[in-house]
């Protein structure tokens, strides 16, 4: 394991999807969560950029991914990818019949040509 600054391994998930797309009503691709707090926000190619946005506005600069299967922390701060850290608080990633992108009925058919590079 490796040690990383910023994590609270006691902090719940806000939800099983981004938080700010569900409550603007918007869609995401892939999903990350603040190792700090439990922010779910969606990744830098989703329209909404909201795990960035969270760093930004809360200077929470490790997020590890939401992703089922995937375990890596990203450090917004410094650019570090880590392999892998400390366990969070469960669950670990979104459920696992939860479509990508998300959520269900929000995703346009373009989606593809929506995406940030």
């Amino acid at each position: 394991m490796t040690e990383i600054e910023g994590i609270e391994p006691t902090a719940q998930p806000s939800g099983t999807g981004c938080a700010d797309c569900e409550t603007e009503g918007g869609w995401w691709f892939h999903l990350r969560r603040c190792a700090q707090c439990g922010h779910v926000g969606c990744c830098d190619s989703s329209p909404g950029q909201h795990a960035t946005n969270h760093w930004m506005s809360s200077g929470h600069p490790v997020a590890q991914s939401f992703e089922p299967g995937e375990e890596w922390y990203w450090n917004f701060a410094t650019g570090d990818l880590y392999e892998s850290g400390p366990d969070l608080a469960p669950p670990a990633d979104h459920p696992i019949d939860q479509p990508v992108p998300g959520p269900s009925g929000r995703v346009p058919q373009n989606w593809q040509q929506l995406l940030h590079p």
